[in-house]
């Protein structure tokens, strides 16, 4: 086995474009995999999910399964490590607490008002709901429910209390599909039903379709969800009515499963569809001395990139048009030139993975950010979705902490150690959140120079 050393195959020091570094943490060397951020009173507090795996907690001295992060990053260049929630023991997704949502009490319509609530995902068996009122000090509150075999990246709308999660319920064909729960008394869960794409429900036959990997709800007001299926391939971007899907029939048949349905669309088999993020009453100015559809709605759908070393189709970011919601249309795509870094022979996964599913005002319409594994974090200017165009970009800086990434078996297998920038989320102050799938911990970024005229 060949190992060469993170200054031969990848750059010995980031590398940017109006992105800055202005705090960074290494979770104690933990895999990452979602970042979010919440305003708790006066202070900001940081939830990030693990993949599987076992690192040191300093703080209780133990070997610990990796699980739940919770940082204080009120003061962005210092963050401070809380508490480290243990997850399921296991490795890769198989172990760990890779989900987070939080939702104070005072929203929630049946929360205790002291409270907060972490949403989170244990393993590929369980969701659960931990009391973090005091993030130093977090409490298990209640089991949504177990015995699952698949969970994955869920949604949890505050005002309503109703939870989206991504479930594999014993049964069900699909490994992960999508179960609604009303969580607005996050003691007292309540099954509303289960869900997915026809082909998935117990007793189909045929082909089973691809599986969940995730939703973003617009809540009440736009009442809407967008499904992601197919994270790496055949991916499936499905637009369902929110009211129908909690109101209508629930018996999983395949009519029912239908009947809320306001449009799907199937990609060719290489593309994948990892987070379907609305962008919705664009006014673009490219339009703006058109008569008509001056105003257009899109889906900005990434697929995740799942090998090593460009060994499949490239992901990349698809941008659907979904004014007319019963017909979308994708009109633009966008991945990372290869050749402006050599990405493909630096080691590890280059492709996107993830974007940024924050609507905080100060970047949504306007700029979103990709984790784009060896390629680091990159910010688009989406103010005209046909035409979307890098504006920064910053990739981390390897660390001691970074775990190799291998191709090939036995005599021939090789190994690089590359920076795996996993996903990327926004808060409402304008800062950057980066985690590492290789370990490598937490990059907070800030945008700079040319780039900040897109944030007007």
């Amino acid at each position: 086995m060949l190992c060469g050393s993170a200054f031969a195959q990848t750059a010995a020091k980031a590398e940017s474009r109006d992105m800055e570094l202005v705090g960074y943490h290494d979770l104690q060397g933990r895999s990452a995999y979602q970042p979010l951020v919440h305003r708790q009173g006066g202070r900001w507090i940081a939830y990030i999910g693990h993949h599987g795996g076992l690192s040191r907690n300093p703080l209780s001295g133990a070997e610990e399964p990796n699980g739940t992060s919770i940082l204080d990053v009120t003061d962005p260049k210092s963050p401070r490590y809380l508490a480290h929630v243990p997850g399921e023991a296991g490795k890769d997704e198989a172990g760990g607490a890779q989900m987070v949502q939080v939702c104070d009490g005072s929203e929630l319509p049946k929360g205790d008002k002291s409270k907060v609530y972490l949403l989170r995902s244990y393993g590929d068996t369980a969701h659960e709901i931990w009391d973090v009122a005091d993030p130093a000090k977090p409490a298990l509150l209640t089991t949504v429910v177990a015995k699952l075999e698949g969970t994955h990246k869920s949604w949890w709308e505050c005002d309503t209390g109703i939870a989206f999660l991504v479930s594999g319920v014993e049964g069900w064909r699909a490994r992960r599909h999508p179960q609604v729960y009303d969580l607005s008394d996050p003691a007292k869960p309540v099954l509303v039903r289960n869900f997915g794409l026809p082909g998935h429900e117990p007793g189909a036959s045929g082909p089973v379709p691809s599986t969940l990997h995730g939703p973003v709800s617009t809540g009440a007001k736009h009442n809407r969800v967008y499904f992601a299926y197919g994270a790496n391939s055949r991916g499936v971007l499905q637009i369902v009515d929110r009211e129908k899907l909690l109101n209508g029939p629930k018996e999983p048949t395949p009519e029912n499963l239908v009947y809320p349905q306001v449009s799907r669309l199937d990609f060719p088999p290489q593309f994948g569809a990892h987070t379907t993020f609305p962008v919705l009453g664009m006014e673009i100015a490219e339009f703006a001395k058109d008569k008509d559809a001056r105003k257009r709605d899109f889906v900005v759908v990434t697929g995740e990139t799942f090998r090593n070393e460009c060994q499949e189709a490239r992901q990349m970011v698809i941008f659907v048009d979904v004014t007319d919601e019963t017909r979308p249309v994708g009109v633009s795509s966008w991945a990372a030139p290869e050749k402006s870094g050599a990405f493909c022979s630096r080691g590890g996964r280059f492709g996107t993975h993830s974007s940024n599913e924050s609507f905080a005002p100060v970047y949504y319409k306007r700029i979103m950010f990709f984790a784009h594994f060896n390629a680091g974090v990159r910010a688009l200017d989406i103010r005209d979705p046909f035409r979307p165009r890098e504006i920064a970009y910053y990739v981390p800086a390897v660390t001691a902490r970074t775990e190799k990434r291998c191709v090939g078996k036995g005599a021939e297998e090789r190994c690089k150690i590359a920076i795996q920038t996993n996903n990327v989320e926004v808060d409402e102050r304008g800062y950057i959140y980066a985690v590492d799938r290789a370990n490598t911990g937490m990059h907070i970024l800030r945008l700079t120079g040319a780039a900040r005229e897109a944030m007007k």
